[in-house]
């Protein structure tokens, strides 16, 4: 299932910016914590040393059990037999809360009318349950709104920056070579579009001037060469009706007969091609195939008898098609050809007529045709066959100017050639 280029980048986009932001959720917690751990040091270090100056100077015995009394988060204990300033993390009762609460506690040693005694001091913390709620829900407000504006940016700014490109596309899914729509590219802001359209431009000119120029000259060779084939076969005709001749000599007439009577064929189906591709036969009315097939199918059961084959019918009665009369024609002609030409003998030929489909099936080599190139023209199944390899491509071209629909397909030792409307 193919996506469009837009969203593969906006899904790469928010994919990034929510991996990013997941993994840095534990990194930012982290920190906080060490940043609000060391700030609390800082501040119980700060009040020790405001204690120090300004309180311990005029402190006296007597004084301590009031200042006990007075000051929840600082006492004056006993002496712990600690040498030098200690923090660390203790616990204690919350008689108002109920519940236990988590502090970061300084000791140190001071003396007291020479007496030693340990400040203690101690700060309450964030409980680190509460702390991770709170930055959980601080990340998915920041990831929720970065990806909602990163989805919206990015779409609106990427459609924006990729309207020549979708632009350009469209004009070359509408151009076509053999028509006279030539894409007509808007100059833009971005300049690896603006690249992209000259060279596309440049691309199409140069090909358009070469497919132009070959079909002029096999339109213009085939018209030249029209008048001289017709004459030297006419030559030919009279030198074989009019003259004696030994067998050798015979053989040669006629194989020389039958040469120019196949470049006949093929200057034939090149003027036809070209005038398809320049719309001669572009007038359309509606026509009963039934009674198309009909009409041809006594000259062609007389073809078919020299290979001895039986031709069979299945053909609805109102069949209607929109096509020109001479297209259809020709088209019905070329699939009896190649269904009778690529027979073997004693074979049999079927002519199916639907109401959504034509086809003509036909015995023959015992195994399926190369499908991919059948259609091609000068493509041949068989490179010794006598036909020039035109028939089929003359069936897709016709088909292709009504919006048919050619196949192929191989079953029962039968070779379908299918023509869907």
């Amino acid at each position: 299932m193919t996506k469009k280029l837009l969203h593969k980048t906006s899904r790469v986009y928010l994919l990034f910016s929510a991996v990013l932001l997941i993994v840095s959720a534990p990194l930012f917690y982290y920190i906080t914590e060490r940043l609000y751990i060391e700030e609390t040091d800082e501040t119980l270090i700060l009040h020790k040393n405001e204690f120090v100056k300004y309180s311990l100077p005029t402190l006296k015995t007597a004084d301590i059990q009031n200042w006990n009394k007075y000051n929840r988060n600082i006492k004056i204990e006993p002496f712990k037999n600690s040498g030098k300033d200690t923090i660390f993390y203790n616990s204690y009762y919350d008689a108002l809360d109920a519940e236990i609460e988590p502090y970061r506690e300084l000791n140190s040693s001071i003396l007291i009318e020479g007496n030693p005694y340990t400040y203690s001091a101690r700060i309450n913390l964030v409980e680190k349950e509460d702390l991770m709620k709170s930055i959980a829900i601080l990340f998915l407000i920041i990831i929720s709104l970065l990806l909602i504006g990163l989805f919206v940016i990015t779409k609106r700014l990427s459609i924006n920056l990729w309207k020549p490109f979708y632009e350009t596309l469209n004009q070359i899914e509408k151009f076509e070579i053999d028509k006279s729509n030539h894409p007509k590219f808007t100059e833009t802001n971005i300049e690896e579009f603006n690249r992209l359209n000259n060279s596309i431009e440049k691309l199409i000119t140069k090909n358009t001037s070469i497919y132009h120029s070959q079909r002029e000259f096999i339109e213009n060779a085939a018209h030249e060469l029209q008048t001289p084939l017709a004459v030297f076969q006419a030559k030919i005709d009279t030198l074989i009706q009019n003259a004696d001749f030994t067998q050798e000599q015979y053989k040669m007439l006629s194989s020389l007969n039958d040469s120019v009577s196949r470049l006949n064929r093929l200057n034939k189906n090149l003027l036809l091609l070209s005038k398809m591709e320049n719309d001669i036969y572009n007038e359309k009315q509606t026509i009963n195939l039934k009674e198309a097939i009909e009409k041809h199918f006594d000259f062609f059961t007389e073809q078919a008898k020299a290979k001895n084959l039986i031709i069979k019918t299945e053909m609805n009665e109102a069949v209607a098609v929109k096509s020109n009369p001479v297209l259809a024609e020709i088209l019905i002609s070329n699939l009896f050809l190649n269904a009778i030409r690529h027979n073997v003998s004693d074979g049999q030929v079927l002519v199916t007529l639907s109401n959504h489909s034509l086809t003509f099936s036909n015995t023959g080599q015992s195994q399926t045709l190369v499908a991919d190139k059948l259609f091609n023209r000068f493509s041949k199944s068989n490179p010794s066959e006598q036909g020039n390899g035109l028939g089929l491509a003359i069936i897709k071209k016709i088909a292709d100017q009504n919006n048919w629909k050619t196949s192929y397909s191989f079953a029962n030792n039968f070779h379908s050639f299918s023509v869907a409307f």
